[in-house]
């Protein structure tokens, strides 16, 4: 499965921009790949995982915005179309199979 991360953060003043960064790097270190702006998914091993990132994801969320979380299948994000554009280098790594085998 995968959990992934929707996102729109005010970026106006200073501060909004200092607390866009500090859920941006939130999500980079939870282990959470970027797939494109303000769009981040990461692999998950199970229900207890997606409650364990969830209740992570909902501590570290910002005071002000839009953020939106989702859990998909490993069939049904294999299925997502990329349209336009080269895949990112994250995309072009092996199968979750092979990664659960780490």
């Amino acid at each position: 499965m995968r959990m992934m991360v929707f996102f729109d953060l005010p970026m106006v003043t200073r501060a909004e921009k200092k607390l866009y960064v500090q859920f941006r790097r939130f999500l980079l270190n939870d282990g959470y790949d970027m797939i494109q702006w303000s769009v981040y998914g990461r692999l998950l091993h199970g229900m207890d995982d997606e409650q364990k990132h969830l209740k992570r994801l909902v501590d570290n969320l910002p005071p002000a915005g839009s953020v939106r979380c989702m859990v998909v299948t490993e069939k049904q994000f294999a299925g997502i179309k990329l349209l336009v554009g080269p895949p990112r280098f994250s995309e072009k790594r092996g199968a979750s199979a092979q990664l659960l085998l780490f």
